[in-house]
């Protein structure tokens, strides 16, 4: 838990930095493709500088829906070459097929759903495009889904702001295991 508090206290100076804004918005694009737990990333950024807390908002919201679109279209357009071996290293066939059964029943209300949720964002994209869902719905509901997740947040933490930064300080590990658990029960869910 040391290593985590060391980055997360590294990440809290970047804030401030000329690249800060850069590094949000890759992150948050990449968060949609490969595995990259980012939730805590956006906090941080609210707390240190809570007066930007929806501009942070805004830049995860449109990045994370970008690579949502990059995640969909790997799983759409090069799911034979690329997208297969994604699956494979990113998460388990198993996995993989409950989320295909589960667009199949419920198909743009899962991205509504999975979107807002601590679930895997990237399981969603690649199997979004695998599964042939229309674009269009799928990042209307994206921006539905991530912008809620992201400005519920952000709105929390620009209201108690310094109050959520003594918190966290106080129950980091705490949190940190809360967080994994969280984590794993999603991962639960979709098998």
């Amino acid at each position: 838990m040391n290593i985590l508090r060391k980055i997360y206290n590294w990440m809290g100076e970047k804030v401030y930095s000329k690249y800060a804004l850069f590094w949000l918005s890759a992150l948050f694009f990449m968060e949609a493709i490969f595995f990259i737990p980012v939730d805590p990333l956006l906090i941080l950024y609210c707390v240190q500088n809570s007066k930007k807390s929806f501009l942070y908002a805004t830049i995860a919201t449109i990045s994370s829906v970008m690579g949502g679109i990059t995640g969909f279209l790997i799983g759409k357009l090069m799911w034979n070459s690329i997208g297969i071996n994604m699956v494979k290293w990113i998460i388990s066939e198993a996995t993989f097929n409950s989320a295909i059964m589960k667009y199949k029943l419920y198909q743009n209300w899962a991205v509504l759903i999975a979107g807002f949720t601590p679930l895997p964002y990237k399981a969603i994209t690649l199997s979004a495009g695998f599964c042939g869902l229309s674009i269009i719905p799928f990042i209307t509901f994206s921006f539905i889904s991530r912008g809620s997740r992201f400005f519920l947040m952000a709105g929390a933490i620009k209201v108690w702001g310094a109050q959520i930064k003594d918190f966290i300080d106080q129950y980091f590990n705490q949190l940190v295991i809360l967080f994994t658990i969280i984590l794993v029960a999603s991962f639960w869910l979709l098998k």
